[in-house]
């Protein structure tokens, strides 16, 4: 944690070194709503420091609403998933332990900044033995026209059980300008990130069961035996991105406008995957080294885009654009097998072309996007059009259907191993989705959304028969997938109930798309002003449930989940009690995790075969904004 502790040396400098201003006189505020936070799609927002449920559900290690996904024991650990979403676009196959990306920031996660102060956010929080976990960020204009940003997050946590000690950094520098005329603007970014795990392969048979019947002897989880000790995995990356645009014509007045620009960007990612062990374990079957098992997989990825853009106010925005990629994945050698020759690389260059367009008007909004590989080794493409219509502020609808071809992630086509059951090359068909989404907005009804979902050629990972180790899959049917999701807030006086209900179905190929049919969250609160409005104060029981399922199961080696059909797991509520506060711009949590826990007599409770879920804990931390 030594970068966060000097993360947090030049934060507190910074408070004495840019103030200029005579202490004795009175500064006033500027408005909340001049600290604008711009994202990569160029949608802004501006600095929120309520306390509400909402930032309740996003006081986590992700930092965002969870309510999808299910932790593991430790902070810093992979997600198992709830359910599905498929918003991401790509044309490419994506990397190696998707499974540890969930903490991992793409370019289009990146946000930019402009603020009329210096502003730093601060987010601290308590982890499991020996540990913590910051995200300290710190922004500044030096000019209305040149804003950067600079932020650290680290996490540290040993854990309960034996060997799953984790320890993640994200380091983000963004920076952006635009001429006084508004007319050319500059955008850049740099990203260093890693996450690192140690991995013990889950309980073995017999620890499962003394967890199981809470056997007293063993509530020290670090007295229960696990797989094996020794082994570890990272996954690392380093970005660097770029992007400018100069308006050629921009005429614009408070009626009408049109604008005519011209851009490009350029990014250059290098990531790795490795995973480590002293000695093989025997569960994973033979290895072809005795010890000090290495193996380590790169991708450089390469992509540069130029583009034009036309804004009318009549015909709306159309942007056009071509695009670069070189990408070089795989290993340093090559491997000859007695029944056949496995390659060290996948590598090549794509040219893709797409456009986007969007257009309002009277409370309707069109949009689509689209974009296809028009030369290289990788067939993909993707098609997407929305059309929604605000009624009044309180309420809009929305339907879109999207349209994806891509191929499986690199790790499907090519991977090795000091193991020899994971080592592979495959030529695999793309994978196809096709997705109806119809989605409401009502302050004063609810919020729904609904989608069903097809799948074509869908690829995954699973056990064969009379088989011990995951190795890649694809269906030969269709997965058809169904999801319900509906939220609303009850109010009365200061109490309030905030239910969150989600059902979803497997129509068609369940034997490979395991979910939940059912996960709930409701959450009942008081909240309310004291002394003399100088505290607020947010206190209440978040319940969380899900019915069983065929839930997947972790493979350390991969850093990936893959199918399994033996073992139901789930249908467990996990219940915690919070009490936050917020004091001026500091909102203070506390929270008493899973106490329902304490009242069993059973342990029922996993992330995944062989990976209990968390003990009851009680932990804090706090949000602290502050504005020079």
């Amino acid at each position: 944690m030594k970068h966060t502790l000097l993360l947090l040396l030049f934060l507190s400098a910074s408070a004495v070194v840019f103030p200029q201003n005579d202490p004795t006189e009175k500064v006033e505020k500027p408005p909340i709503d001049l600290y604008k936070i711009i994202s990569a799609a160029r949608d802004t927002t501006y600095v929120d420091t309520t306390l509400s449920i909402e930032k309740e559900y996003r006081f986590n290690y992700l930092r965002k609403d969870a309510f999808e996904l299910l932790s593991f024991s430790n902070v810093g650990q992979t997600y198992n998933t709830l359910a599905y979403n498929f918003d991401k676009l790509n044309l490419l196959p994506l990397f190696a332990a998707q499974s540890h990306h969930h903490n991992y920031l793409d370019a289009e996660d990146m946000n930019y900044y402009h603020v009329p102060t210096p502003w730093t956010n601060i987010y601290f929080k308590t982890a499991f033995e020996q540990g913590q976990q910051l995200d300290a960020f710190f922004t500044i204009n030096t000019s209305e026209q040149f804003n950067f940003s600079l932020a650290y997050k680290g996490v540290r946590s040993l854990g309960a059980y034996q060997n799953i000690k984790t320890s993640t950094g994200n380091f983000r520098f963004t920076t952006n300008y635009h001429n006084k005329s508004k007319r050319y603007n500059l955008r850049a970014h740099l990203a260093a990130q890693d996450v690192f795990n140690e991995e013990n392969g889950g309980l073995t048979a017999n620890s499962t069961v003394l967890f199981t019947n809470d056997d007293p002897e063993f509530q020290d989880r670090g007295r229960l035996d696990v797989n094996f000790e020794d082994g570890e995995n990272k996954l690392e990356g380093l970005r660097f991105y770029g992007d400018h645009e100069y308006e050629l014509i921009s005429k614009k007045d408070s009626l009408n406008y049109s604008v005519v620009a011209i851009g490009n960007s350029i990014s250059y990612e290098d990531k790795f995957y490795r995973y480590q062990q002293k000695a093989p374990f025997n569960g994973f079957g033979a290895s072809y080294e005795a010890s000090d098992l290495n193996t380590k997989v790169k991708l450089e990825d390469f992509r540069a885009k130029v583009y034009t853009r036309f804004d009318n106010s009549i015909l709306g925005s159309l942007t056009g654009f071509v695009g670069y990629t070189d990408y070089n994945y795989g290993y340093n050698s090559v491997l000859i097998l007695d029944e056949g020759r496995i390659t060290n690389r996948l590598k090549g260059t794509q040219i893709e072309a797409g456009a986007t367009y969007k257009k309002q008007y009277r409370g309707f909004e069109l949009s689509g996007k689209g974009a296809i590989n028009v030369s290289g080794d990788f067939d993909g493409n993707y098609l997407q059009g929305a059309a929604s219509f605000a009624l009044d502020k309180d309420n809009k609808a929305e339907a879109s259907l999207t349209i994806h071809s891509v191929a499986p992630n690199f790790n499907f086509l090519l991977y090795q191993s000091d193991y020899v059951n994971y080592n592979w090359q495959n030529s695999l068909e793309n994978v196809k989705t096709q997705e109806l989404k119809f989605e409401l907005k009502s302050k004063k009804l609810l919020d729904a959304t609904v989608s069903y979902t097809g799948i074509d050629d869908y690829a995954y990972f699973a056990v064969k028969a009379n088989d011990s180790t995951p190795t890649p899959h694809q269906f030969g049917d269709r997965v058809d997938y169904l999801k319900i999701k509906v939220e609303k807030e009850i109010r009365y006086r200061k109490f309030a109930l905030m239910n969150t209900v989600l059902f979803q179905q497997t129509v068609s190929g369940e034997e490979v798309f395991n979910v939940p049919q059912l996960v709930t969250r409701q959450s009942l609160y008081f909240q309310d002003h004291l002394f003399k409005r100088a505290l607020f104060l947010q206190t209440g029981i978040n319940v969380k449930y899900f019915t069983k399922y065929h839930m997947n199961a972790y493979d350390p080696v991969l850093a990936e989940f893959y199918v399994q059909n033996d073992q139901e797991l789930g249908g467990f509520p996990l219940i915690d009690l919070f009490f936050n506060a917020k004091v001026k711009q500091t909102r203070i949590y506390f929270k008493y995790e899973h106490i329902n826990s304490l009242f069993t007599s059973k342990n029922d409770y996993f992330s995944a075969p062989g990976y209990p879920y968390r003990d009851p804990v009680i932990r804090f931390g706090l949000v602290w904004d502050f504005f020079l």
